[in-house]
């Protein structure tokens, strides 16, 4: 089975892409996205994950030619009764695109064969196949490298910074501690230079805040996730979370916005790492979550049992079966798959 991943290939460090890979069953073979090999080669399914990356391009000359290129591949699909599979990370894009690309990706959602929920609170479509796998554990590829000692009273954000992501609120309410033992560390790449500047003056006005403002190595990112006491990932959208996983890998507590799937992870690995604010965050919030997770027993890990990788590739090996088989069934262009949801 040809599956062509709209993915870039692992490059080493820990992202979700790996998740694809590992523990693949032999007889499913991936081969990564380019526009020339989605146009012209063979494959049986294409796994969208973010589908906006496939209309959008720095350029704005080459802006409408990607347009017609995703016009001329969906065509393809459906030509051909390949089966679109599409992971569904997010509710929507965290930047919107005008409204031409939300109309092209609705067309890429109508014609979706299968869709993977990361968690039992996304919203299904009856109208397509739908199936769970969750977000993989990172427990295994962070085993060898080396965990520091937790540091008292120690906030980390880290992950790409962006403004969905709250990294400006973190860094209005943190200078309203008034405790000088606490600090906040900041690890991440800005998206652009307002948000690099806008951390690097927060350090300025307050020397409990620091940053590195660059992607880092798994090696340094473990260094920097085991120090933390709390990790706060202050998101405005929050649906699914790879940096959430990381830090529970690691068996950090996590501060995060109550939404329908933070409270499901809640119930799954147990409150006690999943804590939740309401509303704004805030310096109190702060200060009596670090109180909290101080005060919990050791030695105890949150559970992740079912989100082993060597479920993961068979789940997703799964997808790739009942997609193909359910694309075999597609009414002619125009008009709509009636398949029943799994």
């Amino acid at each position: 089975m040809r599956v062509l991943q709209v993915l870039d290939p692992p490059d080493g460090t820990t992202r979700f892409v790996d998740q694809i890979v590992q523990d693949l069953p032999d007889d499913v073979v991936l081969s990564w996205f380019t526009w020339r090999r989605a146009l012209l080669s063979s494959y049986d399914v294409l796994h969208v994950h973010w589908p906006e990356r496939l209309t959008r391009v720095r350029s704005r000359w080459k802006q409408p030619l990607i347009r017609l290129a995703f016009c001329a591949l969906l065509l393809r699909v459906r030509l051909t009764r390949t089966a679109i599979v599409r992971t569904e990370h997010n509710v929507g894009p965290h930047e919107p695109g005008g409204r031409l690309e939300a109309w092209l990706l609705a067309w890429l959602d109508r014609w979706t064969t299968l869709a993977i929920q990361l968690n039992p609170t996304t919203a299904v479509d009856p109208g397509r196949v739908n199936m769970l796998v969750p977000l993989g554990h990172y427990r295994d590829r962070f085993a060898a490298h080396e965990h520091l000692a937790t540091v008292p009273g120690r906030l980390l954000y880290f992950g790409l910074i962006r403004p969905y992501k709250g990294v400006d609120r973190l860094l209005e309410c943190f200078p309203s501690t008034d405790d000088p033992s606490l600090s906040l560390r900041i690890v991440g790449r800005p998206q652009s230079s307002y948000w690099h500047e806008l951390v690097l003056a927060a350090t300025r006005a307050d020397p409990r805040i620091t940053a590195r403002l660059e992607f880092v190595d798994d090696a340094t990112l473990v260094r920097e996730v085991t120090q933390a006491a709390l990790v706060v990932l202050p998101y405005r959208e929050l649906h699914n979370s790879a940096s959430l996983l990381v830090a529970l890998s690691l068996d950090r507590p996590v501060l995060v916005p109550r939404t329908p799937s933070t409270e499901a992870l809640a119930a799954e690995v147990g409150g006690d790492w999943v804590r939740l604010f309401d509303g704004e965050l805030t310096a109190q919030v702060l200060t009596q979550t670090l109180a909290e997770v101080a005060a919990r027993p050791p030695g105890v890990r949150p559970d992740l049992s079912d989100r082993d990788w060597a479920l993961i590739g068979p789940r997703h090996a799964e997808c790739y079966r009942a997609a193909v088989a359910a694309a075999r069934n597609h009414p002619p262009i125009g008009r709509r798959a009636q398949l029943a949801p799994r």
